[in-house]
């Protein structure tokens, strides 16, 4: 049904680890806003829609929002892999390293575990495409930028 590539799209070559990253990054992941939860929101709503091309196009968009999901384990991946343990304890990484390693396990920057509640699917057309607008929309609102006398947050 798929031709799947081993391949990333946009590849992903990180150098140097960085933990405190990775735990803002990893909300991309399984986050509220994420990509685990944008995906299992347009596949779910495919089903209810009465007509097939939005379906369709649904399930196109699931399938992308997916394929985030691969890029952004890849950053997370990178950033956490050879981690010594002092670094560990350092960037406060050790509470998620306690339960999961440097495995990939969906949560939110907070450490609030991925959950459905994070998407919605109410069976209207008009309601679903406003819930998927409103949620892209908050991964594509200007974030604020850090001007070069102000000190990262990271």
């Amino acid at each position: 049904m798929w031709n799947y590539e081993r391949r990333l799209q946009f590849p992903v070559n990180i150098k140097e680890p960085n933990a405190k990253l990775a735990q803002v990054i990893i909300s991309q992941f399984g986050g509220p806003d994420g990509e685990l939860a944008a995906s299992q929101r347009y596949l779910s709503q495919r089903y209810a829609t009465p007509y097939r091309e939005v379906a369709g196009i649904l399930t196109d968009i699931g399938t992308e929002e997916l394929a985030h999901m691969e890029m952004v384990s890849a950053i997370v991946h990178q950033l956490t892999r050879n981690l010594s343990m002092e670094e560990i304890e350092k960037s406060g990484f050790n509470k998620y390293y306690v339960d999961h390693t440097l495995g990939l396990w969906p949560q939110a920057a907070g450490g609030v575990p991925f959950n459905a509640c994070f998407f919605q699917s109410k069976g209207d057309v008009i309601t679903d495409l406003f819930e998927d607008m409103a949620a892209d929309a908050t991964t594509t609102k200007e974030q604020p930028t850090i001007s070069r006398s102000q000190k990262p947050l990271i």
